[in-house]
């Protein structure tokens, strides 16, 4: 890995190099890692171990069992008991990861683009990824990746092979995005949009765009940012940088929209976009309005990289949904499978695509964390929004959830009810009895709750894989 010798590393980390006695040499200083894990079972050859004391398992007990795996060396809180190896000592094994991240990260001289914003940061990530991989070799973000841990993983997977890289970076609190920042310092931000997540921490959506655009702290001055221009408040945005902001959405004001949208269903969408001085026709093989949102993020980073519009638009083509918020077709149903994660905004967008099925569309839908004091109002908002468009069969999962019940009851009655149907259960395993019962054959599905509810059990029940 370009410059991550012993020596440089324990520079970085303001740590000291210790080298046994008989193994101390000029060489060995200035020999490159091949790799710096904090996953024991992912050391390579002449790789570095970071030692990271967890909840349940203390990093520095496997360092007997990596030196016999041939690593270079250890990144420790404690001298390595069992075993000699060359190894940095630090006060906070995490903290020295980061900032080996970042160090490494100022030897690349590839184009790095970093993505946050309240919803979407994943599917566009992918969509992103999947257009510049028409172009270049790509480094993503794997998983849900995007914290304080799962950046700098992601920084140092970089190989040298890739010609660039697109991250996703995920926050609860302020400050959390400045950190990321300095270890991703990206040369392309993209905001998705500003929603209602992570209330509890950061208070409002005023707040949530602060913590937000701390992204632009540590980018690359010469960089570029891109914002969604159907969000309010991202539109209060200014200039950051030197280059003006690039905006993209459904108006023509906006340096990159979409014109002639067709909602084909759950099979995608289709529509004409427009960059610059010309237009091109995209087929997106995600389901959901929104997601021509994400097509659009990223056929105006793909523009600005040098893509043509045939590349963008095969790109956008081939991108594949990521675990948790895709379509399943079973001999039964058809499920949306969302339980990834949930908040408000997410919820209404799954719901929207629901509504586009043209089966009964039935909602399972399960608790949202982290709302903080407007936890119960918000969940009844849910319950409404659900009702008034177009759910035909509500499925209330959690303690939470009851208040999205109850509202939905409330909204239902003195209508006209039709067959329309709402269950409550306090518990997961209470609804998966009674969910064969209700499901018709034939059914649209949505499976959506905050992922520690585990929703993903209904979906294996749904899909007979239990």
């Amino acid at each position: 890995m370009k410059n991550l010798t012993l020596k440089n590393m324990a520079q970085a980390c303001n740590g000291t190099l210790v080298l046994p006695e008989g193994m101390r040499s000029e060489e060995l200083e200035h020999r490159e890692t091949t790799s710096v894990v904090i996953d024991s079972r992912k050391v390579t050859k002449d790789g570095m171990f970071v030692a990271v004391k967890g909840e349940r398992q203390d990093g520095h007990s496997f360092i007997p069992a990596v030196a016999q795996a041939g690593v270079l060396g250890g990144i420790c809180e404690r001298e390595p008991e069992g075993c000699e190896i060359p190894y940095i000592l630090v006060e906070d094994s995490l903290t020295a990861f980061r900032r080996i991240a970042a160090f490494y990260r100022e030897q690349l001289s590839i184009p790095v683009v970093g993505i946050t914003g309240s919803v979407g940061k994943t599917s566009t990530k992918e969509f992103i990824a999947s257009v510049l991989s028409q172009k270049f070799k790509v480094c993503k973000t794997q998983k849900n990746f995007n914290n304080e841990i799962g950046l700098p993983m992601t920084v140092l997977s970089i190989q040298p092979e890739d010609e660039a890289a697109v991250l996703e970076m995920g926050i609860s609190d302020f400050g959390e995005m400045t950190r990321l920042t300095e270890i991703a310092k990206p040369d392309y931000c993209v905001i998705t949009n500003i929603g209602q997540c992570h209330l509890e921490n950061l208070g409002s959506r005023e707040g949530i765009l602060k913590a937000k655009t701390e992204i632009f702290k540590s980018m690359n001055p010469d960089g570029y940012v891109f914002l969604n221009g159907e969000d309010d408040l991202l539109a209060t945005v200014k200039k950051p940088w030197k280059n003006e902001i690039i905006r993209f959405g459904m108006s023509k004001k906006d340096a990159v929209y979409a014109t002639d949208v067709v909602n084909k269903g759950l099979p995608g969408s289709e529509a004409v976009i427009h960059v610059a001085d010309t237009q091109f026709p995209v087929k997106v093989p995600l389901p959901g309005i929104h997601m021509v949102l994400n097509a659009l993020a990223a056929t105006a980073v793909g523009w600005q990289l040098g893509l043509t519009t045939e590349q963008i638009a095969k790109g956008i083509a081939q991108v594949q949904a990521v675990a948790g918020s895709h379509v399943i077709e079973t001999p039964e149903y058809i499920l949306i499978d969302d339980c990834y994660n949930a908040n408000p905004v997410s919820m209404k967008a799954a719901i929207d695509l629901l509504g586009t099925a043209l089966q009964r569309k039935v909602a399972v839908l399960g608790d949202m964390f982290e709302l903080g004091k407007d936890e119960a109002i918000l969940h009844a908002q849910i319950g409404e929004y659900a009702i008034t468009h177009g759910v035909d069969v509500l499925i209330c999962i959690g303690e939470l959830s009851k208040n999205m019940y109850e509202r939905a009851v409330e909204t239902l009655s003195g209508k006209e009810h039709g067959s329309r149907e709402i269950y409550y259960f306090p518990t997961r395993e209470e609804a998966m009895i009674q969910l064969p019962h209700i499901l018709h054959t034939g059914d649209a599905v949505l499976i959506k709750a905050s992922h520690s509810m585990k929703f993903e059990e209904i979906v294996e029940q749904s899909t007979g894989r239990i």
